[in-house]
């Protein structure tokens, strides 16, 4: 301390050096704001997205979640004639038997499907993605597995013709 200054001085001095800036009490930017408004305006049109097309819906076993799309009435009309209609529902062929793959494959397929039928990217009558049809032929070698089997290839990843080759109308007659 200088001998010379006053106690009144000192404590200016300090409070001068202790000053906060405008801008020092801020904790976000801008671009912290417009992020926000951003992610907001997401997160509610996402909500709603998913309230109009019954989201929920799509998180059941019912095969009804699956004509919330009116392109999937033709197929659901050639399910309720099929043979598997009494013992399958669109889950069990359409979503891998795994628990965790089974999520995987919903929410691939929700997010491409409701992309698809939102902007109108789609074939109709709607066609099944080779990814999927991988799914499917999986699910019937696993329901089908003792019936199958001298009919798997030797080695795993080997060829083998498609279930749904020769067994067209068993998911959906008539397609």
């Amino acid at each position: 301390m200088k001998e010379d200054s006053r106690p009144d001085e000192q404590a200016s001095e300090r409070s001068d050096s202790t000053l906060v800036s405008p801008t020092r009490g801020r904790r976000f930017g801008k671009g912290a704001f417009v992020f926000a408004i951003f992610l907001g305006l997401l997160f509610g049109v996402g909500t709603f997205t998913f309230g109009y097309g019954k989201g929920a819906s799509y998180l059941s076993n019912n095969p009804q979640s699956c004509v919330n799309c009116h392109v999937m009435q033709g197929h659901m009309d050639s399910w309720q004639q099929s043979s598997h209609h009494h013992v399958a529902v669109c889950n069990d062929c359409h979503l891998p038997h795994d628990p965790i793959m089974k999520w995987v494959t919903k929410a691939d397929n929700g997010f491409f499907h409701s992309l698809a039928f939102t902007m109108g990217g789609f074939k109709d009558p709607i066609q099944i993605k080779e990814r999927n049809r991988n799914v499917t032929q999986s699910t019937c070698i696993d329901c089908h597995k003792d019936f199958v089997h001298p009919l798997l290839p030797a080695t795993n990843g080997g060829d083998m013709q498609s279930c749904i080759h020769c067994h067209a109308d068993v998911g959906h007659a008539g397609r």
